[in-house]
């Protein structure tokens, strides 16, 4: 009878893995879709990309403030100082707050599907970064990994039918944004000795964040919002899915590793592509697109396989001391 209690909880506990997992993939994609929704001129047409991170910002940390402090539901890793806020979190949460500002911007001018090709990049962009400040070793098989995964970026761009350079060079400037956020994380875990869970991070980080992207959107996009309509209902619950998108991230990593939400990520980046050419009209997909992109792919997954044997993450999160014993964990 214990025997099959215990795989009857195996067994539950399996199903819950799966789920998260399932839950973030479709949080992920969905979130990607609802702001692309939300910012075309052709849908809701709220055309304030740093508006609507900053609204995404303000309710992640009102929401972690809730769950933390009021409901207690949750609890916050302890530990933080006033020197390591200064010097790490806050250029941490302006490097976020450039990621999504960026990124969100490049939907403007960018298909969905090719946003998601030239974000591929990225680990190009955390290596070149991550040797310049001596945390990565130069190789020849990083070096192989790289040149794969920049060559399958240039092809499935040279297959492109409408590119758009603004919305390219939008896109690689939140991807730079977003390798210079890992690389100070990895410093901030390596050199600090500081290991936040997920939603520790978006408890310090979100402040931080808000108050970098409410600078620029008092001059930019402000007196343009005064006149404007709101939907106010669409986007609070845009704001409410991509606040549960971070819980998600939080649920897989607590309960498997960072190898598995990166992987997760990869079948999540392919959803997206192909998803998108059926929702927007605006998105041909072509033969040099689809190949480049699996090409770069596959760059990808050796890179995600490669780190964990040498003991890194490119999420950089660790679990809480009190959860050591199990697997290595790996923001937003």
């Amino acid at each position: 009878m214990a025997d099959r209690s215990r795989i009857r909880g195996f067994l539950r506990e399996e199903h819950v893995t799966y789920a998260s997992i399932l839950l973030y993939i479709t949080l992920s994609s969905g979130q990607i879709f609802f702001n692309k929704w939300v910012l075309s001129s052709k849908e809701i047409n709220f055309p304030y990309p740093l508006g609507l991170t900053l609204l995404h910002m303000t309710f992640s940390s009102v929401f972690c403030f809730l769950l933390t402090k009021v409901f207690k539901v949750m609890k916050v890793e302890e530990g933080m100082t006033l020197e390591i806020y200064v010097t790490s979190v806050i250029p941490i949460g302006a490097m976020f707050a450039m990621t999504l500002w960026l990124g969100n911007t490049a939907y403007l001018y960018i298909t969905v599907a090719f946003s998601q090709m030239l974000k591929a990049i990225m680990p190009v962009a955390v290596f070149i970064l991550g040797v310049c400040v001596g945390l990565e070793i130069m190789s020849c098989k990083m070096l192989l990994i790289m040149s794969v995964i920049s060559f399958g970026v240039l092809v499935s761009s040279y297959g492109e039918l409408n590119i758009n350079w603004v919305g390219v060079v939008y896109q690689m400037g939140g991807i730079v944004s977003e390798a210079l956020r890992l690389i100070l994380m990895e410093i901030l875990v390596k050199r600090k000795g500081i290991k936040l869970n997920p939603l520790s991070l978006m408890y310090y980080m979100s402040p931080c964040s808000a108050i970098c992207l409410f600078i620029p959107w008092i001059f930019l996009e402000k007196s343009k919002m005064d006149t404007w309509n709101f939907h106010v209902l669409v986007l609070s619950l845009n704001s409410l899915c991509t606040f549960a998108l971070n819980l998600s991230v939080f649920l897989v990593i607590s309960r498997t590793s960072a190898l598995t939400i990166r992987i997760a990520g990869v079948v999540k980046d392919w959803l997206v592509v192909l998803v998108s050419a059926l929702l927007f009209a605006e998105t041909k997909l072509t033969i040099i697109n689809l190949f480049g992109y699996a090409v770069a792919i596959v760059g990808v997954a050796t890179y995600n396989n490669h780190k964990p044997k040498n003991g890194e993450s490119i999420t950089l999160v660790s679990q809480s001391p009190k959860n050591s014993d199990k697997k290595p964990d790996g923001p937003l």
